[in-house]
């Protein structure tokens, strides 16, 4: 037999690349749709870290993770006692420039001032105005209130620390009503509509919610044909924590 024959035969007999064998399998999330299941993630509306606004030292920070607060609730105290001062003094420069323009005015009335001496009086005490404003501006971020009903996930800082503007202080989560993030197939909008009803089987609890389509994404993206979906978990359940996943269950379509 010829180099040539035996070579076609070897090659005959090779196994067929994998790629011809069997069809590669598509991603996840455009096969789930068979069965009108997708993955899922439960997410808090709002997650925000809290950072100082001011060069100071922290004089209270009362909780610790997982702890829950109420909205406008004290999460950060500073030690302001210098700019309690500088209001104090901003405060007092503004009452003596009141009284040297109420002065100056009655002059100005008898003529025993001129124009000049009049407006003097006038930029001073809008000066200390603006002092006294800055001040009192300062003063408010001596205490960081909470933005929302919530928890604590994760402190950054300890009381007594000193920080400087910028620096984070907390992690701090939104409760009550969790969302739930899905990435699904884009020819799942020929059905999906905002306000239908689907459940959610969650992995961590063993247990099944009711839920509801909330919004569709904005944008489909190209590569993958798939949409962000954002849900709803009806009711309130204290169990339900951020972060948990589990599997969305649509009804199946005919």
């Amino acid at each position: 037999m010829s180099l040539r024959r035996h070579v076609l035969l070897l090659l005959a007999l090779l196994p067929l690349p994998l790629a011809a064998q069997t069809a590669a399998p598509l991603p996840p999330a455009l096969t789930a749709d068979k069965d009108g299941r997708i993955r899922t993630q439960l997410s808090s509306r709002n997650a925000v870290t809290l950072s100082s606004e001011l060069a100071a030292r922290i004089s209270s920070l009362p909780l610790r993770e997982g702890d829950a607060f109420r909205a406008g609730q004290a999460l950060v105290s500073f030690d302001c006692s210098l700019v309690q001062a500088q209001l104090r003094k901003a405060e007092a420069g503004v009452e003596a420039a009141q009284a040297l323009m109420q002065s100056n005015q009655r002059l100005a009335e008898l003529n025993s001032i001129g124009r000049f001496e009049l407006d003097q009086a006038r930029a001073k005490l809008k000066e200390m105005q603006a002092e006294a404003s800055g001040a009192r501006t300062l003063m408010s971020r001596c205490t960081i209130a909470a933005p929302f009903n919530g928890r604590i996930a994760k402190r950054h800082v300890a009381a007594h620390h000193y920080v400087q503007p910028g620096t984070p202080l907390l992690d701090v989560l939104e409760t009550g009503q969790l969302e739930l993030q899905m990435i699904v197939p884009s020819r799942w909008l020929a059905w999906l509509k905002p306000g239908m009803s689907f459940s959610v089987e969650v992995e961590e609890l063993g247990k099944t919610y009711p839920a509801k389509v909330q919004r569709l994404g904005a944008q489909i993206d190209p590569v993958s044909q798939t949409l962000p979906v954002i849900g709803v978990i009806d009711g309130s359940h204290p169990m339900l924590l951020p972060g948990m996943s589990g599997w969305a269950m649509f009804p199946p379509r005919k």
